[in-house]
């Protein structure tokens, strides 16, 4: 069985993967964090963000099994990550790499911006996970505060505005819903309440009348 989980920045979409995989006993990839790398080693190596060639060869040379991700998470790197993703040729040298775990035996869960559109578009099953930018810049906000980083709900927001209409707005594989993905919007949902939707939507497409 295959997950898709696509969605906008802090839609919340990583956690609920993290849980799908971890009920279904299914591997997990958070597709985000091959750019997140790529965007972290093009800053780390003073790579100028016009050079597509030395990103594209930055993205060629990625090793999926080396990824921390918690060294990824900071707001620098996500604003590169959306630089980087909006570029077709780093994109063509990362989806075999994402396609490959998908199709793994067995199945896996992934979670992304094109996982159900363009990674996986047979995935069993396909979520849209979304909330309102506000929504979502508060918990942007919350998560980079606690890890002590000094940035402002109104530059969090500014940033979330952007990185939604460089994702959905670039040439190659923009972020859409796939035409059969569920809707998931959480922007009311608490973690557990979204996850238990998240289930739910599994439990119907997969015709298991619950969840298991």
């Amino acid at each position: 069985m295959i997950i898709a989980l696509d969605g906008p920045a802090a839609s919340g979409k990583g956690t609920i993967a993290r849980r799908l995989a971890a009920h279904f006993r299914l591997p997990h990839l958070d597709t985000g964090l091959l750019y997140r790398a790529v965007g972290a080693k093009a800053l780390a190596e003073h790579v100028n963000f016009e050079d597509v060639a030395a990103l594209e060869r930055l993205a060629g040379a990625l090793d999926p099994a080396a990824l921390d991700p918690e060294s990824l998470k900071a707001g620098a790197i996500g604003e590169a990550a959306s630089r980087v993703a909006a570029l077709p040729g780093v994109r063509a040298k990362l989806l075999t790499v994402q396609q490959d775990f998908a199709h793994q035996p067995g199945g896996a869960v992934l979670d992304g911006r094109d996982i159900g559109t363009v990674i996986a578009p047979q995935a069993e099953v396909k979520i849209f996970v979304t909330a309102t930018p506000e929504a979502r810049a508060a918990r942007r906000h919350a998560e980079l505060v606690g890890r002590g980083e000094a940035v402002t709900f109104e530059q969090v927001l500014a940033d979330i505005a952007k990185r939604d209409e460089r994702d959905s707005g670039r040439a190659s594989a923009p972020l859409l819903r796939a035409d059969d993905a569920e809707i998931l919007d959480n922007t009311h949902l608490g973690v557990e309440e979204s996850w238990q939707a998240a289930l739910a939507i599994v439990a119907r497409r997969q015709g298991l009348g619950g969840a298991r």
